[in-house]
């Protein structure tokens, strides 16, 4: 797979949309990996014994923040509640993935037009902690329709990216399991 969306098949190496996984249980699945929730509320992940990344849905985010002595409600009007979210600790990069499925017309066809608000709401809320923010979008392939292109080079366009079906390791500066 391509950078943003185009191109390329399903790797062992990418995260699999099915509606089903999630960014958690492919990680714990990959030689080499092992997660681990700790006390705080958020999944520690670890490659070859050594932390590499923490994961956070939705409410976790905030836990976080509370345990980093980050007064979300000063900085943001409103809650973000990512569908999943990593932060890799090699590279000080807190990436958002929200996942978006689709078999027919609907709203989510204008919620792919928000993520540029919603990259820099991350950035306003993660500025205190000297983050790095990226936004992706992991899209289903219905998403793939001429229909889309606009929103998809508006994506582009505004710092953000998508993937179609599964997001490589390599995306988010993680190990890759040699045996892969």
């Amino acid at each position: 797979m391509k950078e943003n969306g185009i191109g390329g098949a399903n790797t062992k190496t990418g995260l699999v949309f099915e509606g089903k996984t999630d960014l958690q249980t492919f990680l714990c699945n990959q030689e080499g990996y092992s997660c681990s929730p700790n006390k705080l509320g958020w999944i520690d992940v670890f490659y070859n014994d050594k932390q590499v990344a923490s994961i956070f849905k939705k409410y976790a985010l905030y836990k976080f923040l509370n345990y980093r002595k980050v007064d979300y409600a000063s900085i943001l009007s409103k809650k973000l509640l990512p569908d999943d979210s990593i932060y890799v600790v090699v590279n000080n990069i807190f990436f958002v993935i929200e996942c978006k499925f689709q078999k027919t017309t609907g709203s989510v066809d204008e919620k792919l037009q928000t993520c540029d608000f919603k990259k820099k709401q991350y950035k306003k809320l993660l500025s205190q902690l000297n983050m790095e923010v990226e936004y992706i979008y992991l899209l289903s392939d219905w998403f793939k329709q001429k229909q889309y292109k606009d929103v998809l080079e508006y994506i582009i366009s505004v710092g953000c990216s998508y993937y179609f079906e599964y997001i490589p390791l390599t995306k988010f500066g993680l190990p890759v399991p040699e045996k892969q």
